[in-house]
């Protein structure tokens, strides 16, 4: 992998706003062609398009019995993702331990982990011909370890199945029954993925009511030690703007993971998988 990208220095807002003009087709000023109550902009609607590799994929998964975020997570993306041969798998099955605000995945007491999972999904990746898989997973605080033996299991299931392949692990925070944070996060970081992301998902004042389950510094503690167990580890980090954050909060989210070692942050507008959110 080449060198570890960085975290571009912070705009100003007026710098945020002339990029948006020039180059954003989603851009409008208030007023102009906004939706009403309820609806969705015409940029935002998705066609349901279930071309040959979408439909390949789906047997695929349900076949090996697999998981996606793209499905569980009720992503409206999937038909063009799939189509294009990109998924996110995702790991330790589809029920989690923790509930947040955002997220559509179902919460309830998870069944015992397969331990046919990290060779199944190793063989899809061999079978999509991947250059890239990413990788996510269910908080599972049911178990000792959070889950951490698994994912390092299927890191290197992928690597043997297709040593060309890069791989970006997306973990949780791995608060287990009994191992702590810091040796479970030591297993994965010693399969050694390309890229190792948790995510902060939204600001500090925010984390309680929408990331109950989650704390905001040990988040980035996480990361902080991710850079300690492995110096050249690639770390990444996502915000979801759009849940009711101050642009104030956005920079000071950015800088605490600058802070934290983040080498690579990625910001999405939220959009609510059902009017139930």
């Amino acid at each position: 992998m080449g060198q570890p990208l960085l975290i571009p220095t912070i705009k100003t807002r007026a710098e945020a706003e002339r990029d948006l003009r020039r180059g954003s087709p989603m851009h409008a000023a208030p007023g102009e062609g906004a939706p009403g109550p309820g609806r969705r902009p015409e940029w935002l609607k998705v066609r349901v398009q279930q071309g040959e590799n979408y439909i390949e994929l789906s047997r695929l998964m349900r076949e090996r019995g697999l998981h996606t975020v793209c499905e569980e997570a009720a992503c409206p993306n999937i038909y063009e993702c799939w189509e294009a041969r990109e998924a996110t798998f995702l790991l330790c099955g589809d029920l989690c331990t923790r509930r947040c605000g955002f997220c559509d995945i179902k919460t309830a007491k998870p069944a015992p982990l397969d331990a046919a999972e990290p060779a199944k999904i190793a063989e899809a990746v061999s079978l999509m011909g991947l250059e890239f898989a990413v990788i996510t997973g269910v908080a599972r605080d049911d178990l000792p370890d959070g889950g951490s033996n698994h994912w390092a299991s299927t890191v290197a299931a992928v690597r043997a199945a297709r040593p060309e392949c890069g791989i970006e692990v997306l973990i949780p925070d791995f608060k287990g029954r009994k191992e702590h944070p810091r040796a479970s996060l030591e297993r994965v970081i010693n399969a050694r993925p390309d890229v190792l992301a948790h995510n902060l998902e939204t600001v500090q004042r925010l984390h309680p009511a929408i990331r109950p389950g989650f704390g905001y510094e040990a988040s980035l503690q996480l990361l902080r030690w991710a850079k300690e167990l492995r110096a050249d580890q690639v770390t990444k980090s996502n915000l979801i703007v759009g849940m009711g954050e101050r642009e104030e909060e956005v920079y000071e989210s950015m800088r605490d993971l600058r802070e934290a070692g983040g080498d690579v942050l990625t910001i999405g507008q939220y959009l609510q998988p059902s009017v139930s959110w």
